[in-house]
């Protein structure tokens, strides 16, 4: 698989995502990430370190300028574990699970981020707001409740289907609730 492919084929995946989702700041972006599935072959059977550098790289290169901090969901084999920075972890209150990644248990993206991060840790969960999935690793477990999918005219990296999500409150109330703020909403 060509890397320069699949840091295009992300690029314009998250170049769209960012002119459609307004993202809080200081907050989190979930990345699920199969590399196996990126190179054709089914999830576990073909972790690449490469491919996983060349995801966590792209993607760094949109949040860091956002001010949005990056968590990278574990495979299965790890349960869904999601590694970030400690000083993000604490920031949130998330509890620290006792892991580190290896290509077959976490797969190659987290091993590149570990390798990347100045002090990783794996946390068990977590809410973001949103964020990327690549390759059917199911991030929704890690998305505030209520999930939005966002549909990307780029819908592969590699050979990987993505879903993107985003997340919104929920809509409360009954046939009186107003869901936007104007002055006029007073006084109905």
């Amino acid at each position: 698989m060509n890397l320069e492919t699949i840091e295009n084929d992300l690029n314009a995946v998250l170049s769209e995502y960012f002119v459609e989702v307004t993202y809080p700041k200081n907050s989190l972006f979930v990345v699920g990430c199969s590399t196996s599935e990126i190179r054709g072959v089914w999830k576990g059977t073909g972790s690449s370190l490469e491919v996983g550098q060349t995801v966590y790289e792209t993607v760094m290169k949109f949040l860091q300028p956002r001010g949005i901090a990056v968590a990278i969901q574990g495979c299965e084999h790890i349960n869904r574990s999601m590694l970030m920075e400690r000083s993000i972890a604490e920031h949130f209150g998330y509890e620290e699970v006792a892991v580190v990644p290896a290509m077959h248990a976490g797969g190659g993206t987290q091993v590149a981020a570990y390798q990347a991060m100045s002090d990783p840790v794996e946390v068990e969960h977590i809410q973001a707001f949103g964020g990327i999935d690549i390759g059917g690793t199911e991030i929704g477990m890690h998305v505030k409740f209520v999930q939005i999918p966002v549909r990307t005219n780029q819908r592969q990296v590699g050979d990987a289907i993505i879903t993107c999500l985003k997340s919104r409150p929920k809509l409360v109330g009954g046939s009186r609730s107003q869901y936007e703020f104007t002055k006029n909403n007073l006084l109905e």
